[in-house]
Order: structure tokens, then C-alpha cells, then sequence
């Protein structure tokens, strides 16, 4: 728990000063992310991403609190507007650029970071998954098999319910409602596993079927709300299918470079070019480093967190943030 609790306090101690009220008002024209930001933003991904708390929703609150929510259009040296999608015969007013869309798109990206430290933690496993492609790692090929199986059902989803949860979930209310019923469902799923002989010290997610696999993926689709967490109904499904909690935690890495590296793509095809016009290249790129170092400390920590203590302390940890973030946007 102290890994999470200092984690929580450097994030504070970067954001709080940052808040909205108090930060600097933003210029009309394209303005860069500072390397403080930057920082702050990659170190919650990173911290986040694969503990069960969601990074999104962190991401969101920091988004807020760092003054990026603005949907003013944003306007360049010159005093033209900028445009994320310019008038079109099927948009006639077209879609302006905002410093919101640039910082969504941004959260959504430096998961590159996060994806960079899973590959270099677990590339043997990787490597047997793709060897198994070819048919000469049988092994790997169930691995394989369990993590296409698994990332299905929330990619199907995601693309159809792409636009509708940019429009209507990235917001504080959202991720509180989000975090609470998380915590619930963290709590049931614990004592369920700790009442349970069901779970099989001896089961590898190559030994999940393709049945429960499955199962996973459909619990991943709840992750699409921010602030549910792609790594808790992740590690819980695993649970559900007989794996103890590392193994779930390492089952939650492998499935998640797929659905990160997906959702990365998608994000900056649709909105990368804007993205890089309002923030920099360079403010993008620190970010992925600092994700990258962050998430694979984070990741060392929750595998050896997880055999110890389960899920419960991160369900505590939910229910305070949620509680500390009513009262502070509520004032």
C-alpha cells in the first residue's frame, strides 16, 4: 500500500498547484505543454495504466485540474481558426479545434509508454505468442489464442461506442460514478476468490478456454466507461477463470497491448494531427518516456501487491478518491 499512497501524494504535490483557478490563462493561438504538465500527465498514466484504479479517469481529473478542459476554438497567430475537421459539405460549420480534444487525444497516446514497458518486461512471453502464429510454439499459440479472444469483443465495442464516449463520459461526474461502482464490484469479486476453491494455483492464461477468454473480453467492455479500469475487470475475469491474482495481473498486461496499441491508433489517426499542432511534438514524446519508466515500476509492484494483499486496497483507495473528488468539485 505504500508504493500506492506515495505514488498518490507525488501526483498531488505536482497537480494541485496546477489547478485550474490558479493556472495561467491559455493564449488564443497554439500553445506547447510544458514539461511540467507533460510530466505530470505521462507519470498518472504510467502509475496508473495497469493498476486496477483507471488511468483514464485519473487522466481526466488531472486534464481538469491542469486547465485543459477548455472547448473555446482556439484560433492561430494570425487570428484564423483552427479546425479539427475544416467545413465540409457534410459539416458546413465544421468541427473546430479545442484544447479539450488535444488533451484527450494526448491521454489516449502516451499509452504508447505504457505499451513499451509491458513489451520489454514480458517479450519472452511475446515472442512465444508469436512464434505460436506460426505454428512452432504451441504454448504460445494458446497464449495467443486466449489474448485475440479476449480483445474481440472490446474492440468490436469500442469502435461503435467510440464517438458516443467522447461525447458523453470524459467528464469528473463520470469517473466518480465509475470508481464507486468499481469498488463494489472489486470488493464482491474479492471475497468471492478469498471464499472460493475454484482458483488453480497451477492455471497459465494459455490454459484459459476460449469460452472464458471470451468472458473477459465482454467484462473488458465495461472498462470503455473512464474510470472503470481495463486492468480491474481484467484481473477480475481472470479471477472468475480460475487464475490466481498475479497470473491474472500478467493475463491484464498481455490483453491490454492490443486494446492500448488499438485505441493509441485509432486516437491518432482521428485526432493526432491536432494534437500536435495545439501541444508539440516534443511534449509528446516526454510524456511516453516518463510513461514508460512509471508503468514498469507499477506493473513490478502490483504483481507482488496482488499475491499478497488481492484487490481490496485498491477498492479503499477508489472509494476515497471518489469521495475527495465530490467534495472538490462540488466546492
Amino acid at each position: 500500500m505504500r508504493p500506492l499512497l506515495a505514488a498518490a501524494a507525488l501526483v498531488a504535490v505536482l497537480i494541485l498547484p496546477l489547478r485550474a483557478d490558479n493556472a495561467p490563462a491559455r493564449p488564443a493561438g497554439t500553445t506547447r505543454l510544458d514539461l511540467r504538465s507533460a510530466a505530470v500527465l505521462g507519470l498518472i498514466e504510467g502509475v496508473t495504466e495497469f493498476l486496477p484504479i483507471s488511468s483514464t479517469g485519473h487522466l481526466i481529473i488531472a486534464n481538469d485540474l491542469l486547465g485543459l478542459e477548455s472547448d473555446r476554438p482556439l484560433f492561430g497567430a494570425n487570428g484564423e481558426p483552427l479546425w479539427h475537421h475544416p467545413p465540409s459539405v457534410d459539416t458546413p460549420s465544421g468541427v473546430p479545434l479545442t484544447l479539450k480534444l488535444a488533451a484527450d487525444t494526448y491521454a489516449v497516446v502516451i499509452q504508447a509508454g505504457a505499451i513499451l514497458a509491458v513489451v520489454l518486461l514480458y517479450w519472452r512471453r511475446i515472442l512465444s505468442a508469436a512464434r505460436g502464429l506460426t505454428g512452432n510454439d504451441p504454448e504460445g499459440g494458446r497464449l495467443l489464442r486466449a489474448l485475440m479472444l479476449a480483445f474481440l469483443p472490446v474492440a468490436a465495442v469500442g469502435l461503435i461506442a467510440h464517438d458516443f464516449i467522447d461525447r458523453h463520459l470524459f467528464s469528473v461526474r463520470a469517473v466518480i460514478v465509475a470508481q464507486i461502482g468499481g469498488a463494489i464490484l472489486m470488493f464482491a469479486a474479492e471475497r468471492w476468490r478469498r471464499r472460493s476453491h475454484r482458483i488453480l494455483s497451477s492455471k497459465d492464461a494459455r490454459d484459459l478456454s476460449p469460452a472464458e477468454a471470451l468472458r473477459i473480453g465482454g467484462l473488458q467492455c465495461l472498462a470503455l466507461w473512464p474510470g472503470t479500469s481495463r486492468s480491474m475487470v481484467t484481473i477480475i475475469g481472470g479471477y472468475f477463470a480460475g487464475l490466481t491474482p498475479p497470473r491474472a495481473a500478467e493475463f491484464s498486461f498481455l490483453v491490454g497491448l492490443p486494446v492500448l496499441a488499438g485505441a493509441a491508433v485509432v486516437k491518432s489517426l482521428s485526432s493526432g494531427t491536432s494534437m500536435i499542432t495545439v501541444f508539440g511534438w516534443e511534449s509528446v514524446l516526454f510524456g511516453i518516456v516518463v510513461a514508460a519508466l512509471s508503468a514498469a515500476l507499477a506493473v513490478r509492484f502490483l504483481v507482488g501487491f496482488l499475491s499478497r494483499h488481492g484487490l481490496a486496497a485498491f477498492a479503499v483507495y477508489r472509494l476515497v478518491l471518489a469521495t475527495a473528488l465530490g467534495l472538490w468539485f462540488s466546492a
